[in-house]
C-alpha cells in the first residue's frame, strides 16, 4: 500500500517543514516515507513545493501522480493539478479550485499568527487519512517548542474541518528519518570525524547547519571560512595535526579545492570532500540537481593522484560510504570523495543505519628518527602529529624521507612510485568489500546501469519490467573486477547529466540521460525505457 501526498506554495510558505512534519507523522504509524523537495532560489516568492511518498515497503524516490495536492496558492494549482489522482485541498481564502476548501489563511490570523495556517493543513491531512489525532498532538508538540496551544487549536481546527476519507493504521513501529546531508554528517562521525569545514553551498550547506546544531552531543567542531579554497587548505592543517575532517561544498565550489586536492595527495595528508552536485555548468540552476561534476570528481587536482570516489544512492548508502571514505582516507593517508546530488542531499528518506566505526591508521611507535614518509611495502608510512616528540613535515614539494624538498631524478621518481603503491593495496582491499550493488533480475537480457541518485527510480521501473539494475557503490577506483560479472548483454546507463559520464568511462553505447535538473520518476524512466525496448 501506497499513497503521495504534494504540498505547494511560495518560499515563506513553511512548504518544507509541513512536508516534514506530514512525513514525521506517518513515521510514526511504521510506514516507510521519502520526501522529495522542488524549491527556487528565492527567499520569497516564486513555487516551492514538496511530494511526501507513504509506503509499507522501501522507498527511494517520489512519483509524478499523487494521491492529495495541498495548495497554499494559485500556483500550486495550476503547476501541479495534471499530478492529482485523487482529492485536492486548497486555502480558500487564496485559491480557486475544485475539490475541499478550508478558509485557513483567514483563521490562523483570527488566532493569532498566518503562521498557524500550516498546522491547520497538517490537522485537515491527518482527519483526511484517519490518523488518531493524539498522535498528530505529539508530533506538532516535538516540531514546535513556541505557541504550543495556539499550535493545537489551530491542528484541532483543521481535523475537524474535513471528513474523514481513508482510514490509515499503525502498522509497526517508527524509524529514523535523515535526510542525505544528514546520514552524510553522522558517517563521517561514526568514523571519528571530529571537524567538518565549510562555505555554505547549495545543496550542501545543511550538513554544516545540522553539525554546526549539534556540535555538543556529536562532539564536532563545525567552522565556516571566508570561502572555499580557506576551507580545504585549514582541513588539510587540521588533518596534520591528527584531526579527522571533512569538507563540503557543490561543484563551484570544489572547482576552487582543487589546487588543495594536489597538495593532500603530494603531502599525504587524509581529507574527506564531499561534492553534493547541482545543475552547471557555472552557477547553473543553483536549487536543482545533475550528475554532471563524475569526471570532474574522478580527475580533480593536478599530477597523479591515488584517491577513492564513493558514489552513494540514498541516504542509508550515504551513512556507510562516508564513514569508509573517512576511513580509507586515514589508512592510505589519500584525499577521498562523496560524491552525490541534490536529489539524495535534501531529499528525505527512512534509514536503518548499518554499524560504522572508526578504524585507526598507522601510527608511529616513536623509536628512531621520525620519517614522516618512509618508504614501506605498502606506501603507507607511520603517522605522527605534532606533540609526539617528532619532527612532523608536512609538504607540497617532492621531498626525502624526512620531508626534505629534493630535485634529483632518482629520489623523485621512488617517493612517486611510493605513493602509487597504495593504490594496489587499496584494491585488494576494495575487492574484499562491497564495490557492486545487483538488483531485479539477475537473469534478464537487459541491465540498467545506474549509478548515485537514480537509483531509486531505475529499481522501481526493473521490478516491473522484469530487468536487472547494476549500480557501482565506488567510480574510482572502477570495480571492473565486479562490474565485469554483471554488465552482460544489453546494456542501457540511466544518468542525469548530458553526455552519460559513467557510459563513457565503462564505453557503455545506449544511455538515457536527463538534464533538465530534475531526477528521474518511475513514470518517466519507464516511458523512456519502452520507446526503446
Amino acid at each position: 500500500m501506497e499513497f503521495s501526498i504534494l504540498i505547494g506554495g511560495e518560499a515563506g510558505d513553511g512548504v518544507k517543514q509541513a512536508g516534514l512534519i506530514v512525513a514525521k507523522i506517518f513515521n510514526e504509524l511504521g510506514y516507510h516515507i521519502f520526501v522529495y523537495d522542488d524549491y527556487q532560489s528565492l527567499v520569497r516568492g516564486g513555487h516551492n513545493f514538496s511530494i511526501i511518498r507513504i509506503s509499507d515497503e522501501k522507498i527511494l524516490t517520489h512519483k509524478d501522480h499523487v494521491d492529495l495536492i495541498v495548495a497554499l496558492n494559485q500556483d500550486t494549482i495550476e503547476k501541479h493539478f495534471w499530478r492529482a489522482k485523487g482529492d485536492v485541498l486548497f486555502d480558500s481564502n487564496k485559491v480557486k479550485s475544485e475539490g475541499i476548501g478550508i478558509p485557513a489563511l483567514s483563521k490562523a490570523k483570527e488566532m493569532g499568527s498566518h503562521l498557524l495556517r500550516n498546522t491547520i493543513f497538517i490537522g485537515a491531512i491527518s482527519k483526511y487519512f484517519g490518523i488518531d489525532l493524539s498522535i498528530v498532538e505529539d508530533v506538532i508538540k516535538k516540531s514546535f517548542k513556541k505557541m504550543q496551544k495556539e499550535n493545537m487549536d489551530a491542528l484541532k481546527f483543521g481535523y475537524d474541518s474535513l471528513d474523514e476519507k481513508h482510514k490509515i493504521d499503525k502498522i509497526g513501529e517508527p524509524r529514523e528519518i535523515h535526510s542525505g546531508n544528514e546520514s552524510i554528517a553522522l558517517g563521517a562521525v561514526g568514523a571519528g570525524m571530529k571537524m567538518y569545514i565549510a562555505y555554505p553551498m547549495t545543496p550542501a550547506s545543511s550538513i554544516l547547519h545540522y553539525l554546526a546544531s549539534h556540535e555538543d552531543d556529536l562532539n564536532v567542531v563545525t567552522v565556516q571560512p571566508e570561502n572555499e579554497i580557506a576551507v580545504a587548505t585549514m582541513a588539510v592543517g587540521a588533518a596534520y595535526a591528527g584531526v579527522r575532517t571533512m569538507v563540503g561544498t557543490s561543484g563551484g565550489g570544489f572547482a576552487l579545492m582543487n589546487e588543495t586536492v594536489s597538495m593532500c595527495a603530494q603531502s599525504e595528508t587524509p581529507v574527506v570532500f564531499v561534492d553534493s552536485q547541482r545543475a552547471g555548468p557555472s552557477t547553473g540552476i543553483p536549487t536543482y540537481q545533475m550528475q554532471a561534476d563524475l569526471k570532474f570528481v574522478v580527475n580533480s587536482g593536478h599530477g597523479d593522484i591515488v584517491r577513492v570516489v564513493v558514489a552513494p544512492g540514498d541516504a542509508e548508502e550515504s551513512y556507510l560510504l562516508t564513514a569508509n571514505a573517512m576511513n580509507l582516507a586515514w589508512k592510505y593517508q589519500i584525499p577521498t570523495f562523496v560524491l552525490i546530488d541534490k536529489h539524495i542531499s535534501e531529499s528525505t528518506f527512512s534509514v536503518e543505519f548499518p554499524e560504522v566505526k572508526k578504524e585507526e591508521a598507522k601510527l608511529w611507535d616513536g623509536n628512531g628518527d621520525y620519517k614522516r614518509y618512509e618508504f614501506t611495502e605498502d606506501g603507507i608510512s607511520p603517522l605522527a602529529f605534532p606533540g609526539d616528540k617528532a619532527i612532523v613535515k608536512g609538504t607540497s614539494y617532492e621531498h626525502d624521507e624526512y620531508g626534505i624538498t629534493i630535485e634529483d631524478a632518482e629520489s623523485a621518481k621512488k617517493m612517486q612510485e611510493k605513493r602509487m603503491k597504495k593504490r594496489e593495496f587499496l584494491i585488494k582491499e576494495l575487492k574484499n568489500m562491497e564495490t557492486v550493488k545487483v538488483y531485479g533480475n539477475e537473469n534478464s537480457d537487459v541491465t540498467l546501469l545506474t549509478w548515485g541518485s537514480t537509483k531509486g527510480a531505475c529499481i522501481e521501473v526493473a521490478k516491473e519490467l522484469g530487468l536487472k539494475v547494476v549500480q557501482p557503490l565506488y567510480v574510482e577506483p572502477l570495480p571492473m573486477w565486479e562490474l565485469g560479472k554483471h554488465l552482460r548483454g544489453r546494456v542501457i546507463a540511466v544518468e542525469c547529466n548530458a553526455s552519460g559520464q559513467l557510459a563513457d568511462m565503462l564505453d557503455i553505447k545506449e544511455r538515457i540521460l536527463k538534464y533538465d535538473g530534475r531526477p528521474f520518476t518511475p513514470e518517466e524512466l519507464k516511458k523512456r525505457l519502452e520507446e526503446i525496448l
